[in-house]
């Protein structure tokens, strides 16, 4: 009896397949960039610090609130505002 492979794509007939799973990302377009000064800036980068951004303003916000004091885990607080404005930024200006 013939012992069947693990995975579809590391049987012996298909491994010339392997190697395009590499390329599963890959678009003839091109990753959005904006030209700042001269220079091409991925648009993850102004995402990224969009949300640094929202965070240290709302650390602000919370602390002239007195909101602040009330958080248990403030660091995962600011990460998590932080991450939640870059990611609704990159959806709305990038998203489908």
């Amino acid at each position: 009896m013939r012992q069947k492979s693990f995975c579809f794509f590391l049987s012996p007939k298909r491994t010339n397949l392997l190697p395009l799973l590499a390329l599963n990302g890959c678009a003839l377009h091109g990753a959005p960039s904006f030209p700042i000064v001269g220079a091409y800036f991925p648009a993850w980068m102004l995402c990224a610090l969009t949300g640094v951004a929202v965070a240290v303003g709302l650390r602000v916000v919370f602390l002239l609130t007195g909101v602040d004091a009330l958080l248990s885990f403030r660091l995962f607080t600011y990460v998590a505002l932080g991450t939640l404005a870059a990611l609704a930024l990159w959806a709305l200006a990038f998203g489908p």
